[in-house]
């Protein structure tokens, strides 16, 4: 018997990997902020339970983290929802085809969000996001069709 016949699992698809991928993003930024905080709490320069959820008591960067964070916590269940949706339902193609759109969308706009808060950077920031808004709203269009189809 090979490891192949054990393994009950396809390879992933585009949009089961551009999840996989927009969790580990949101974990390496919520990493970010962990490991901040505990090099100034280890150092003496903040006690652990004064950090202000907002992050900007630290510094405007930190305060950019912490919002390019939530930006993420805040995305990731439509996304899931749209892709399990997708996925669950055979319709996986739907999503497939925007998923490394979607998920680059994410990734830049989190680096922009992290790089500066000047008003032509919100700009770009926001049209990175519209884009993902624009990619899940025609998932739902597309999915609804489909589904009520049946």
């Amino acid at each position: 018997m090979t490891l192949t016949t054990l393994t009950p699992f396809a390879p992933l698809s585009p949009s089961l990997l551009a999840l996989l991928i927009f969790a580990a993003w949101t974990l390496l930024l919520v990493t970010g902020i962990a490991t901040l905080r505990v090099a100034l709490s280890l150092s003496g320069q903040r006690r652990p339970n004064q950090f202000l959820p907002a992050g900007d008591d630290v510094s405007p960067f930190s305060g950019r983290l912490c919002r390019a964070h939530a930006n993420c916590f805040e995305n990731l269940p439509t996304f899931v929802s749209l892709v399990a949706v997708a996925h669950f339902s055979g319709h996986g193609a739907v999503t497939d085809g925007l998923a490394w759109v979607f998920i680059a969308a994410r990734i830049v706009q989190s680096c922009i969000h992290l790089v500066s808060a000047r008003s032509k950077a919100v700009m770009l920031r926001f049209s990175f996001m519209a884009v993902q808004i624009g990619i899940q709203a025609y998932w739902v269009l597309r999915l609804a069709s489909l589904l009520l189809q049946n």
